[in-house]
């Protein structure tokens, strides 16, 4: 019986840790019910809770991102996902709106890590024209994980208990992290990996460097020189100001706009995340099929273009629907093309950047996740100063298509490069 390669069971490891990623993530909207009462709070604080994860999950997206190329993948995601899994279980001890707030902060600082430190492992285990499909994988993993969270937590929740609940996934989160420090090497070449294997992947991905031997430091005045990256930093607030309202708000949207039980709500909650995965596989599949056919520019360009433009498309649609079924149709097709983003940005990523992929693509997580921050607060508040939900939409509509635009621009062929080191 063949051997499963090594590379692949990194892959199915990363799956895993972005499916917990977002079960973590978004199991305290699907909670918003037992928490607003238990708290007392209001719409706007609960907003505020939201935006405090985002916020701390942008702020600390670069230096996260530095720190796994300087201490690789299997430092970085031991570490952050330890930190984030017992800041899960601290959610369940919070007493008041102060301490939800620190808290869930905290939880985000502590997931910044996450994707900059798969991003590495990505970069020194996986060949260049596997990578599209590899990160199409790992974020259809995150929304797999937020949508099946959607109807059945509060199942759990019903049976246990919301703070239960959260210590529940606590302790997967640990023993995610104890299996990834015993399994998990940074180079292939450390790990027990065929010799076929590892001829064909070192053959296959850019230049490492020396083993063992740090790379130039890049600066930030070099990334701030860089318009690719800036590129990348708008175009990803767009992706993410129309994901994490799914995220977000749109369990509680459709639930008290349509009049939904709890349950319903759930299941209806979970289908643009389903949708979300489905679009990160139809682009990884279009990156590398693109890629593979001698066309690298296109391959990061197209898929991008086409995403935003059903993003754009689905958002303005869901505006006025009168049936629950309408609205989910067309935030689906949304949230569908929103992720069609997602692969091309992190390969473009993996592209400009090297070995500094950690910092580079950590500061374009940061400027999607300061949209996230906007998406928590500007719902809410949009609702109660327009009286509904159409200038949301229509302004996610209008940043979509910005976006769109924005990647006629970007290059993948034009690279940041470190400062000449003095001899």
């Amino acid at each position: 019986m063949p051997m499963i390669p090594q590379r692949r069971l990194v892959v199915v490891a990363t799956f895993l840790l972005a499916f917990l990623l977002y079960v973590d993530r978004v199991c305290i909207s699907t909670a918003k019910g037992p928490i607003v009462a238990e708290l007392k709070l209001t719409d706007a604080q609960f907003g505020w809770i939201l935006s405090a994860f985002a916020f701390g999950y942008a702020l600390f997206q670069t230096p996260a991102g530095a720190m796994a190329d300087r201490h690789g993948a299997r430092r970085i995601l031991t570490a952050v996902v330890t930190f984030w899994s017992l800041f899960t279980g601290l959610t369940a001890f919070a007493w008041n709106f102060s301490a939800m707030l620190v808290v869930r902060f905290l939880f985000g600082a502590g997931e910044a890590g996450a994707f900059p430190g798969m991003a590495r492992a990505v970069y020194s285990w996986i060949p260049v024209q596997e990578r599209g499909l590899v990160k199409g994988i790992n974020f259809s993993a995150s929304r797999l994980g937020a949508a099946i969270t959607m109807p059945l937590l509060p199942l759990m929740i019903g049976a246990l208990g919301w703070k239960e609940s959260f210590l529940v996934l606590m302790s997967i989160g640990l023993l995610w992290a104890i299996t990834w420090w015993w399994w998990f090497r940074d180079e292939p070449a450390a790990a027990s990996v065929p010799a076929a294997e590892l001829k064909f992947i070192l053959a296959n991905r850019q230049e490492q460097g020396a083993a063992g031997v740090s790379p130039p430091p890049l600066p930030l005045r070099a990334m701030a020189a860089s318009a690719n990256l800036w590129l990348m930093m708008g175009q990803y607030f767009a992706s993410n100001f129309t994901f994490f309202f799914c995220l977000s708000w749109l369990f509680p949207y459709v639930q008290k706009t349509y009049a939904l039980s709890y349950t319903q709500a759930g299941f209806y909650a979970m289908i643009p995340l389903l949708c979300g995965a489905a679009g990160n596989i139809c682009s990884g599949l279009c990156v590398d099929a693109l890629f593979r056919a001698g066309r690298p520019v296109a391959s990061r360009r197209l898929p991008a273009v086409i995403g935003f433009v059903l993003a754009a498309l689905g958002l303005a649609m869901s505006v006025g629907q009168a049936q629950v079924w309408g609205a989910v149709f067309w935030l689906s097709v949304a949230i569908f093309g929103a992720d069609m983003t997602l692969s091309p940005s992190w390969s473009f990523c993996l592209d400009i950047a090297g070995r500094h992929v950690g910092k580079v693509s950590g500061t374009m997580n940061m400027a999607g996740n300061l949209g996230s921050a906007l998406v928590a607060l500007a719902f809410p508040y949009l609702l109660k100063w327009t009286g509904g939900p159409t200038a949301f939409f229509h302004i996610g509509a209008a940043l979509s298509s910005a976006a769109a635009v924005a990647w006629l621009f970007a290059d993948p062929t034009h690279k940041i490069q470190p400062p000449p080191q003095p001899a």
